[in-house]
Order: C-alpha cells, then sequence, then structure tokens
C-alpha cells in the first residue's frame, strides 16, 4: 500500500454509533418481542431499502398496512430515528483528527444512509464536515456492496483505486471495494484500526 493518497471512511458503525435498540429498548419490554419485532417486521433489509433511497414515509405506510397491530412501534421507527445515533465514536474520531491535522492524504466518505435522515447527521457531527467529499447511498439510490457506487466516487472525486484505502465495518462492502481495486480494510476497533495504519505507515 505504498504511494496512498486518499483515505475513505465508512461512517455508521466506524465514526458514529447508530442501533435501533437504543430506542426499542425503551418500547419493548419483552426482549423476544424486540427481536421478532426487527426479525419479521422492520428488519435490516427493510432499513437498507431506504438507504438505498426509498422514502421514509412509503416505507413506513407500506409496513403499517402489513402489521397493524405494530402501528405505534413501526412509527417509532423513522419518527424517533434521531435517539437511535449512539454519538460519535471518539477514539475514530480521534483518528480522523490526525489524519486531517497531518495533511497527507485526501479524506473521503462513503455511507450506506438515507437522504432524508442524513442532514441529522450533519447538524449533530462536526466532524463530518472534515471530509473533503461524502457520497451517501440515499442520494445516488445506489448502496454498497454494489461496485457502481464505490465506482461513484472514484470518478467524481478521481480517486485511482490503487492509491485509496477504504475502511468499513461490514465484510461485504469491504469486498466490494476490493473488486473494484481498492485496498480495503474492516474495521474492528479503533485500537484495531489505529495498529494497522501505524503498521502501513499511515500514521
Amino acid at each position: 500500500m505504498q504511494n496512498l493518497n486518499t483515505i475513505i471512511f465508512d461512517l455508521g458503525g466506524v465514526l458514529i454509533d447508530w442501533n435501533p435498540e437504543y430506542v426499542f429498548r425503551q418500547i419493548f419490554t419483552d426482549k423476544r418481542e424486540m427481536r421478532y419485532f426487527f426479525d419479521y417486521i422492520c428488519t435490516h433489509d427493510w432499513n437498507i431499502q431506504q438507504d438505498a433511497g426509498r422514502p421514509l414515509v412509503e416505507a413506513t405506510e407500506e409496513k403499517v398496512a402489513e402489521f397493524p397491530d405494530y402501528e405505534a412501534q413501526i412509527r417509532a421507527y423513522y419518527g424517533r430515528w434521531r435517539e437511535m445515533l449512539g454519538g460519535p465514536i471518539g477514539e475514530t474520531v480521534e483518528i480522523l483528527d490526525t489524519l486531517r491535522q497531518q495533511d497527507k492524504h485526501r479524506l473521503l466518505a462513503l455511507t450506506n444512509w438515507s437522504h432524508e435522515t442524513f442532514p441529522t447527521a450533519l447538524e449533530l457531527y462536526d466532524f463530518l464536515h472534515w471530509f473533503e467529499g461524502i457520497v451517501v447511498s440515499g442520494q445516488e439510490k445506489l448502496i454498497k456492496p454494489d461496485r457502481r457506487i464505490y465506482e461513484l466516487l472514484l470518478e467524481r472525486y478521481n480517486v485511482e483505486p490503487q492509491r485509496a484505502i477504504f475502511i468499513d465495518d461490514n465484510a461485504k462492502n469491504v469486498a466490494g471495494a476490493q473488486a473494484v481495486g481498492l485496498h480495503a480494510v474492516q474495521f474492528e476497533s479503533p485500537g484495531q484500526l489505529h495498529r494497522f495504519l501505524q503498521t502501513q505507515g499511515i500514521l
């Protein structure tokens, strides 16, 4: 990984803590019912559709029609979305800040995120404004690990893939980045990322 000039960060799970359980632990007293809700009603795959650009209202109303007994809980998913944000992952933000101060690498971000909720994150977290650019899946109606969203970032910001590294907590997204020629590492913890960047001479 010599001659790297660009570092691309995922956001959720790497720099920002997001977990719907922060809300639904307050709503459900029975953990088994909460798990049923996530496994069969407001599922991961359903949420991903919104990250790919589907309107939140459309997604919500469809689920309410399908599961009317859970209307209040379904409406809470996006109605209380802000409460699902646990805040910055501080040690990773410190790594980002160090990279910014070194000023040796371009800093970009590529995130699976609804275009309707992402402005809230921009409002809350100043460090998101440290990036030269952020590609948001909901705005592009493309989603990781679809190779087209990586290619869009590369083209938009004139990035040479062999001179860039991508950091993501999802193994499929890491593989998607590697498929278009990017170096990539799976994020496990701030400490693991810091050690990796040190071994590569980046920090």
